[in-house]
């Protein structure tokens, strides 16, 4: 079994506040994941933030935050949720970061293709 990680999952927005529909995205994916994670015993949605993208003060964000007990298989089944209850599937980034310890994150999974870089 694998050491238990934070995995975020990342989604632009349009400004700082997001939109009403970007809060019915955030409410929706935090159930589901919710769900879906402790269904399968891997973990659950520890909270999220809106806001400027740390790299880029220009850029807005919305970060859902997870604790998972295996990377694998905790990232594998939030892209299936996400995927199959049309939670905006094509618009994410996640990244995973050890629970203990800390330091950075590291990209595991971009929907636009040449994406290799990831920020909070």
């Amino acid at each position: 079994m694998n050491e238990k990680c934070w995995v975020v999952v990342q989604y632009p927005l349009k400004s700082i506040k997001g939109s009403q529909r970007d809060e019915w995205l955030r409410d929706k994916v935090t159930e589901y994941l919710n769900l879906f994670l402790a269904d399968a015993e891997l973990g659950y949605v520890d909270g999220f933030e809106m806001g400027r993208m740390v790299s880029d003060p220009q850029q807005y964000v919305l970060n859902l935050f997870c604790v998972v007990t295996d990377e694998q298989r905790g990232i594998a089944l939030i892209k299936k949720v996400i995927r199959e209850h049309r939670l905006d599937y094509t618009r994410i980034k996640m990244a995973t970061m050890p629970f203990e310890g800390g330091g950075a994150y590291t990209l595991k999974y971009a929907s636009k293709k040449g994406v290799t870089d990831f920020s909070l």
